[in-house]
């Protein structure tokens, strides 16, 4: 089930899928994510969130109209491969829609390229490197 959630309740998972467990919870804040407009969304088997996703407004580029950023999308290993990321993201689409956002953007590692691009979101950039991370493209899918 997905619901939405506060920055609090996702640290522990952005650490363990994101940074591996390297960082500490603090550290693993994005500045956007009290930023005016944003929200996360977390995806629980029963009680245990599974996966998590945050999203902020941001434009990208040249695109017209309203954009929002998704950042941190992280699934815990055991979930992986089921689905709730798909819907955590198709959740997020739909309530943008609601939203008048236009468009959803992000900076998808080379490795979730075909999720992303299962979602209907096609790359739009070159591969650039994230230092400590690894290559990115920023992919983009149409809202309205």
């Amino acid at each position: 089930m997905v619901r939405f959630i506060n920055v609090d309740e996702l640290l522990h998972v952005r650490n363990e899928v994101l940074r591996e467990g390297r960082l500490t919870l603090d550290e693993c804040r994005f500045p956007s994510d009290n930023v005016e407009g944003n929200f996360h969304l977390g995806y629980f088997v029963d009680d245990e969130l599974a996966c998590v996703a945050s999203f902020h407004p941001q434009s990208y580029g040249e695109f017209n109209g309203m954009g929002y950023q998704l950042r941190g999308m992280a699934t815990i290993e055991k979930y992986r491969g089921k689905g709730f990321g798909n819907q955590l993201v198709n959740f997020a689409l739909v309530y943008l829609r609601g939203q008048k956002a236009d468009y959803l953007w992000c900076n998808a590692r080379k490795s979730a390229i075909r999720f992303y691009g299962g979602l209907g979101f096609e790359i739009v950039s070159p591969e650039f490197e994230v230092p400590g991370i690894g290559p990115h493209h920023v992919m983009y899918v149409k809202i309205r």
